[in-house]
């Protein structure tokens, strides 16, 4: 694993004081004038800046390969879902397909709208189908992709 922190990490903070052994998201990742490695890290409701050696890298940002295959995984899952009506049925693989072309572009505008109707789709199937064993594989997938999402691009 690639230890280097960079912005969408989860990391813990090392530093004795206030923040001590608390977790949050790298936000951004900057050099002070001495060149050392300044990181803003997301606590909460606030952002506070740490120098990286008082930091612990908890958990990579998912990759572009992990988050395609993470695309792939709910696609195995949409035809176990029974409650899905004809038009959903046939445009959740659409949007999960053209979703993973989109990625490797990087265009955000497009990812995000494919991103927010799918989420949409699975909310209302959700509904119905609050219970079904197929969310297990789909909820950590699909989290792993917002996270790429909102940390990517």
């Amino acid at each position: 694993m690639n230890n280097r922190i960079e912005k969408g990490d989860i990391v813990v903070i090392n530093k004795n004081g206030k923040y001590h052994q608390q977790v949050g998201e790298v936000s951004q990742v900057d050099y002070n004038i001495f060149f050392v490695k300044i990181v803003l890290v997301k606590l909460c409701n606030q952002e506070e800046a740490f120098e990286e050696k008082d930091l612990q890298l908890q958990t990579k940002k998912p990759s572009l390969q992990e988050v395609i295959t993470s695309i792939d995984k709910i696609l195995e899952q949409v035809d176990r879902i029974q409650h899905l009506p004809t038009q959903e049925k046939i445009e959740l693989p659409n949007r999960l397909k053209y979703l993973k072309l989109d990625i490797p572009k990087l265009d955000k505008q497009l990812i995000q709208k494919n991103f927010d109707n799918i989420d949409k789709i699975l909310a209302v199937t959700r509904e119905v189908e609050s219970s079904a064993s197929f969310w297990q594989e789909i909820d950590p997938n699909l989290e792993k992709i917002s996270w790429w999402i909102r940390t990517s691009l």
